[in-house]
């Protein structure tokens, strides 16, 4: 059986996963929850910028269209 996209991300949900916005901006943290426009938060959150590590959060929210 061929799986969606969001079949693959509902399979990671509570795993550590990389989000790499348009603007080349990374977030490396728990995937917390998601939703079908892909909205995404996630817990424990880094953010790097040209791979350098910029800021720490304790939950961060990402909108789908980014």
């Amino acid at each position: 059986k061929k799986r969606s996209p969001s079949d693959f991300l509902k399979s990671v949900l509570g795993r550590p996963v990389q989000v790499k916005l348009n603007s080349g901006i990374e977030y490396r943290g728990i995937l917390a929850c998601l939703d079908g426009y892909l909205n995404i938060a996630m817990e424990q959150t880094e953010e790097y910028v040209d791979g350098q590590l910029q800021a720490k959060y304790g939950d961060c929210f990402i909108r789908g269209n980014n």
